[in-house]
Formats: structure tokens, C-alpha cells, sequence
């Protein structure tokens, strides 16, 4: 069976039981009631026809009821990749995670914000989720399971981030990934909050990823311009990111990577005399609007 999208990515809806200060679904908690059952059983059958592998995310999806039902009749329609994008939280329960490794879950994704507990759960306002999240990857590396995190790159943890790259080494996980957050929703009505400049951010990212470069673990960088990160420009994640149809809630995005570029990235007219401007698709169109051209690439020529 062809697939235009290798990859769909299926939002069950936006509860979640964190609160982050960067959330970029902002208040869509509680403008927009979650999708039921049978809404995405048939989102899940409908979109065979566009992808062969399936990215469960929210919100927080593992606090549905029938999340463990929805991975299973994700398995039987025959996806052959079923991530799940978390928070993590709800994997501190070893037996919730055997339960989705059972259903047919083969990737898990969760979110680590900071090195320290104080600064993953003053950003995510939830307190003891740090604790909780980092129980739940020793559970998942503990099963065996291939485990790729994602931690958003504010104000808050810059300074963390190569200790939060040892962290991640040590605990084990197969692949992390450094997002510079992106200014919307939560984090855009805190902007001067929440949000660093990309040049002020740079050189901790690069910190942050050289811990488990050393270590062999595979390591990414999202929305962030190759010429920022000299040495590192074959980190940027957007270079890796497969064809991708997104089931949002009252939207479908066809193809994300154009979205990106169309709608959601920019860049500067000189951008075009730069060696990467065939493969960078720019920072999100917000840095610029706040910080403008200086305070975001310089080109690489």
C-alpha cells in the first residue's frame, strides 16, 4: 500500500496534566473538548490510506482511558511504527507502560524540561513531574524500548542543558532532541518570560548536545538555523523529519513540512546568499517579529 505521508500525526485532543509555561496549544484545553472514541478509530482507519506509521500525541494522550484500546486497533489496522508523545508521567507506572508495550507501541517520546526538578516543574507547574518522568524513561530503557526525548529550550534552562544532556546519557535513552520552544500559545502571551533570542540560546544548545554526542547517543536540534550551530549543522532535526500528515482538532495539515515553511517559518532576504538556504527553513516567523534579523542567524556565506 502507498503512502503520500510516511508518517501520521493524530492530536487526540488537548487535557493534559501539566500546565507548561511554553505550551504552544495554549488554551485549547479549555476552548475545545477532546476527541471520543469512535472520532479517532476512524481517524485511525481513514489514515492508512496516507501513512504507514502513527504519532500519538495531545495534549497529553496517555491520560485517556482508551489510550491502551487506541494503540492496539492502531496495530491491527497495520501501522508498523506507533509512537506515543508524552509527558511521561503516567510512565512512571510500570504497569501502564507493559500495558502500551503490549498494545504495540515501538516508540515513546517523552518530555524532560530541565536537569534539575526545581526547573522541569516550575516550567511545567506541575510539581513531582519531574520525579514522575524520570521514572517513567528507567522504566521504559529498564523494558528495552527505544525512548526519544524532546525538551524545549527557554529562559529557564539554558544554563541546564548540558547537564540535562549528561542527565539523559545516564538514564539511558536512545536519541534527545533540544526544541527551540516556539512562541506560541503559553509562551507567547509570556514571550519576554519564556523566550531566549536564538543567539543568546546557540552556544547552550551546542553544550547541550556534546554530552551525548561523546556517548554515541543520536542527538537533534529543532528550529534553530544551521548557521548557528557551526559544526553541528547536520543536528538539525528538520532534515530528518519524515513526510508528516497532521489529524489536528478542526484542521488538517496535509503536509507539515510545507506548513512549517509556508505558514509557520522565515527568513531574511539575504538568506538566499547563504550555503545552507537550500536546506534551512528558517526560525519560527516570531523570533525575528520580536527580536528582528540581529538577533537571530548571522549567514553563512
Amino acid at each position: 500500500m502507498p503512502a503520500t505521508a510516511r508518517r501520521l500525526d493524530l492530536k487526540t485532543g488537548f487535557a493534559c496534566n501539566n500546565r507548561c509555561s511554553f505550551c504552544v496549544q495554549g488554551d485549547r484545553r479549555a476552548r475545545e473538548p477532546d476527541r471520543d472514541t469512535g472520532e479517532l478509530l476512524r481517524l485511525l482507519a481513514e489514515g492508512r490510506a496516507h501513512a504507514d506509521e502513527l504519532v500519538l500525541t495531545g495534549g497529553e494522550c496517555t491520560i485517556r482511558r482508551d489510550i491502551v484500546p487506541l494503540v492496539r486497533e492502531a496495530r491491527a489496522l497495520g501501522y508498523t511504527g506507533i509512537q506515543v508523545q508524552t509527558n511521561g508521567r503516567r510512565l512512571s507506572d510500570p504497569t501502564f507502560c507493559d500495558a502500551l508495550i503490549d498494545a504495540g507501541v515501538t516508540e515513546f517520546g517523552p518530555s524532560l524540561h530541565g536537569a534539575l526538578p526545581a526547573t522541569h516543574d516550575a516550567q511545567t507547574r506541575a510539581p513531582g513531574s519531574f520525579r514522575q518522568t524520570v521514572q517513567g524513561i528507567r522504566n521504559l530503557v529498564a523494558r528495552r524500548q527505544r525512548v526519544i526525548t524532546n525538551s524545549v529550550v527557554t529562559r529557564s534552562n539554558l544554563r541546564e542543558l548540558p547537564r540535562l544532556g549528561e542527565l539523559l546519557v545516564a538514564l539511558g535513552v536512545q536519541q534527545y532532541q533540544l526544541a527551540m520552544v516556539h512562541p506560541l500559545g503559553s509562551a507567547a502571551a509570556d514571550f519576554a518570560a519564556v523566550v531566549p533570542s536564538l543567539r543568546e540560546a546557540a552556544p547552550w544548545v551546542i553544550s547541550g548536545l556534546r554530552p551525548g554526542l561523546a556517548a554515541g547517543v543520536r542527538v537533534m536540534v529543532e528550529a534553530m538555523p544551521p548557521c548557528l550551530v557551526p559544526g553541528y549543522e547536520a543536528r538539525v532535526a528538520e532534515a530528518w523529519i519524515p513526510p508528516t500528515r497532521i489529524e489536528d482538532v478542526g484542521r488538517v495539515v496535509p503536509d507539515y513540512r510545507h506548513a512549517r515553511v509556508v505558514e509557520g517559518k522565515t527568513k531574511a532576504p539575504d538568506c538566499a546568499q547563504c550555503t545552507w538556504d537550500t536546506t534551512c527553513e528558517g526560525p519560527w516567523r516570531e523570533y525575528p517579529a520580536a527580536h528582528g534579523w540581529e538577533g537571530t542567524p548571522r549567514r553563512a556565506h
